[in-house]
């Protein structure tokens, strides 16, 4: 059952018949909005749209307070189970070292052993960019090296004087 934040609540109710459904969830039938407002103020309880496009309208008699607190929780709880994926960048330049690219590439496969995704980018600074071939040698040496652990989302492509590639950590089904 899917739940407007804004649900239309007793004398918010625009509708004139209401299929009414009581607190213990029995359809009490089509009753006028007035009498249904009468049913739930008789119960000290809320009149509750729940279902405002259907023909007739449905309405249900609810302690709207609670039902409010029982959303929020479930909310919270999804929030809480939710997976947030930040990319990580790690900068390389065409005439890396092999100590520095070892470096670099620890950072790498920790972010991805983290989960995060991983944007691998050189600039190119100078003449540099003449060899761009030299650059994207560096890219695939690195995207082979972290093959075990991720997969490459964005294959390498350049953008000005930079070339970037992204790399996803390997999700395990």
């Amino acid at each position: 059952m899917t739940i407007a934040k804004d649900m239309m609540v007793n004398g918010g109710i625009r509708a004139r018949e209401l299929r009414l459904i009581d607190a213990e969830g029995n359809q009490l039938g089509i009753k006028s909005k007035a009498d249904a407002l009468k049913m739930a103020d008789a119960a000290d309880l809320d009149l509750v749209l729940v279902a405002p496009n259907a023909k007739p309208p449905v309405a249900r008699i609810m302690d709207y307070g609670k039902f409010r607190f029982e959303q929020q929780k479930k909310e919270r709880e999804a929030r809480k189970k939710q997976k947030v994926i930040s990319v990580k960048e790690v900068r390389l330049s065409p005439t890396i070292d092999t100590n520095d690219f070892n470096t670099k590439l620890r950072n790498a496969r920790k972010f991805l052993g983290k989960g995060d995704k991983v944007k691998v980018s050189i600039r190119f600074k100078g003449r540099a960019i003449t060899h761009k071939e030299i650059g994207q040698e560096v890219l695939t040496r690195l995207a082979d090296e972290v093959s075990d652990i991720a997969n490459v989302e964005q294959r390498a492509k350049m953008d000005g004087r930079s070339m970037f590639l992204v790399l996803a950590p390997k999700t395990d089904k």
